[in-house]
């Protein structure tokens, strides 16, 4: 197991950049989530404005 881990020696490298690409990937599906939230509060809002307009 610890061969595996260690990768020939680029162990380190490898781990890191496979844990940076994770980080990297949750965190965009966070931040998109966020923002599709806050688009679809916006699109919600406005509706309500045109509903009590007309």
């Amino acid at each position: 197991m610890t061969e595996f881990l260690n990768m020939g020696g680029y162990g380190a490298f490898v781990w890191t950049a496979y844990g940076l690409s994770a980080i990297s990937l949750v965190t965009l599906v966070l931040r998109s989530r966020a923002r599709a939230n806050a688009v679809l509060l916006q699109v919600d809002a406005m509706r309500r404005r045109r509903k009590e307009e007309g």
